[in-house]
């Protein structure tokens, strides 16, 4: 039995949608159930809904074979499973973001606000600028505007939220989009499994499985 572990949310609505256009996978899962484990018997597979974050611990940890998630997760995480596909869905942006009245030059920031710390500090160590790094976990819009920080890293999909608080984006950090990843053991112990799922995945993706090809490792 395949196992895969599928971040709630926008993550785990855009990959049913994909699997809704593959010819074995399809209504699988039932989001609009209560349920947080979906199993099918017939193909071998488990699919379970769990919190973003925890994605690369369960993979990681082996109690997944497969996982689903953002990429802004896994760097995040600094997870050791494979990244074996770029899902290419759930596309949207980390950035640097602040005030709206200083744009132009961007400002000298020393303090920042973000849910992303490692992100953040890696960024700003790789240009040299010393910073303080916040760790939030609600709505990192509000720390610049109450002067809890000069600027935030956070995630963005269109900016509206950022407009909406008068605050605009400095610099783009990275794109960000849903990854599959794979436990190390799993992949290669379950090598066929994982294959004949991310080369389904794939076909829609790619339309004609060119990122599972380099799934395959063997019986």
């Amino acid at each position: 039995m395949l196992k895969i572990a599928v971040a709630k949310g926008r993550v785990a609505e855009k990959l049913n949608a994909l699997l809704m256009d593959t010819r074995d996978y399809k209504d699988i899962m039932d989001l609009n159930s209560r349920k947080l484990v979906f199993v099918s018997e017939e193909k071998e597979i488990v699919f379970f809904l769990v919190k973003p974050s925890d994605v690369p611990v369960y993979v990681g940890c082996g109690a997944a074979d497969v996982g689903i998630v953002g990429k802004d997760v896994l760097m995040e995480s600094k997870s050791s499973a494979y990244e074996i596909m770029d899902l290419k869905t759930c596309k949207c942006r980390i950035v640097l973001a602040g005030p709206s009245e200083k744009s132009g030059v961007r400002p000298i920031v020393r303090k920042i606000a973000t849910k992303y710390p490692r992100i953040a500090s890696e960024y700003f160590n790789k240009k040299s600028e010393p910073v303080e790094i916040i760790k939030l976990d609600g709505s990192i819009e509000l720390a610049p505007i109450v002067g809890l920080s000069d600027a935030i890293v956070d995630i963005v999909e269109s900016g509206n939220t950022l407009r909406e608080n008068g605050l605009i984006v400095y610099e783009n950090i990275c794109d960000i989009t849903a990854r599959m990843i794979a436990n190390k053991v799993s992949y290669k112990m379950k090598n066929k499994s994982i294959s004949i799922f991310a080369s389904a995945v794939s076909d829609v993706v790619e339309g004609g499985g060119t990122c599972a090809q380099n799934v395959v490792m063997g019986g």
